[in-house]
């Protein structure tokens, strides 16, 4: 065995820069970047609007909607910097490429999210905890354009999600042969982002069942990516469950309630909050986390679910650095 030398700390035996620096950078740079035109965006509503029509904008919809599109943008952007910078890859290597399986994987996904959603609904009614009725007919013009808005602004916000948790930090991982570090890693980071959502103050078991269910959810989404080594089945599960929560369901998504106005069903909390989760939603409770647990096995050892060959190899290992040509005098 030879002796571990200085630069064994920061690069692996195939010349590459290893894959903690690697997700330190990619995670370095996402915060300043974001955090810097986070800070433009609201200099220039203050400077248009006022502080307090500002502040409003910030807290509404489109507001929700600017932020998940610099989250999006910064994560995708940075994410295909570094795997070409450190690792040689593609862009198609993230994820997002539309190779043949990501139609399918996607609407396989949005089944999955929305029958998931379903079954932690179904477990807390049967237990008693919820009761639904159906918006009032009148009410269906306004029913249906919430039903078509929150579609795109739940695709729009998971996609964002996606590309930062399981895309270039998962994927390094994985290709590190670190998976299930990379699990860990990503789902505590996915679940401490969700940490400053509203409605988390009712008790003491809805705040441990709502990290613990977004940890959860985290891993339900990184088992998904790791079955098909692309991003298209983790965001049909990731939108499905927020807009059939939402949007059909008429429940919390993560505490908060202002981006479905007119859901197609009105739930009423019957109790007890730790089954239901209270005014957070149903994620702060139990019900969700049998869901996840049923959800994640049953993806985890389907058989309708596989990578392409392409796919797997550009994500399945490194790629060793090539020496550099050196130009020798005639």
């Amino acid at each position: 065995m030879l002796p571990m030398q200085p630069s064994d700390i920061f690069f692996n035996e195939h010349g590459r820069l290893r894959s903690g620096w690697r997700l330190a950078v990619f995670g370095g740079i996402f915060l300043v970047a974001t955090s810097f035109v986070s800070a433009i965006l609201v200099f220039a509503l203050v400077l248009a609007y006022g502080p307090d029509k500002a502040q409003a904008i910030l807290e509404g919809s489109w507001g929700f909607a600017a932020q998940e599109f610099i989250f999006l943008v910064a994560a995708v952007g940075i994410g295909f910097l570094c795997q070409k910078l450190f690792e040689d890859l593609p862009p198609r290597a993230l994820g997002w490429a539309l190779h043949t399986r990501w139609l399918r994987d996607w609407f396989i996904g949005s089944l999955f999210g929305a029958g998931t959603l379903i079954l932690a609904a179904l477990v807390a009614t049967i237990s008693g905890g919820f009761s639904f009725t159906l918006t009032a007919p009148q009410m269906f013009p306004a029913v249906l354009q919430t039903l078509v808005f929150s579609c795109l602004v739940f695709i729009f916000a998971a996609a964002s999600e996606e590309a930062l948790f399981r895309g270039y930090p998962l994927q390094t991982m994985t290709r590190a042969k670190l998976i299930l570090v990379g699990i860990v890693i990503t789902s505590l980071a996915f679940a401490l982002a969700h940490q400053g959502n509203p409605n988390q103050d009712i008790s003491k078991a809805v705040r441990v069942l709502a990290f613990t269910n977004t940890a959860l959810a985290g891993v339900w989404l990184a088992v998904a990516y790791l079955r098909t080594r692309s991003l298209w089945l983790p965001l049909g599960l990731h939108w499905a469950w927020n807009w059939m929560m939402a949007a059909v369901l008429g429940l919390p998504v993560s505490g908060i309630t202002n981006l479905t106005p007119h859901p197609l069903m009105r739930a009423k909390d019957l109790g007890p909050v730790w089954v239901t989760g209270g005014a957070y939603g149903i994620e702060g409770g139990a019900a969700c986390t049998v869901a996840l647990l049923l959800s994640t096995i049953l993806i985890w050892r389907t058989k309708l679910l596989s990578p392409t060959q392409e796919m797997k190899e550009l994500t399945s290992h490194e790629i060793p650095k090539q020496p550099q040509p050196r130009w020798l005098p005639d």
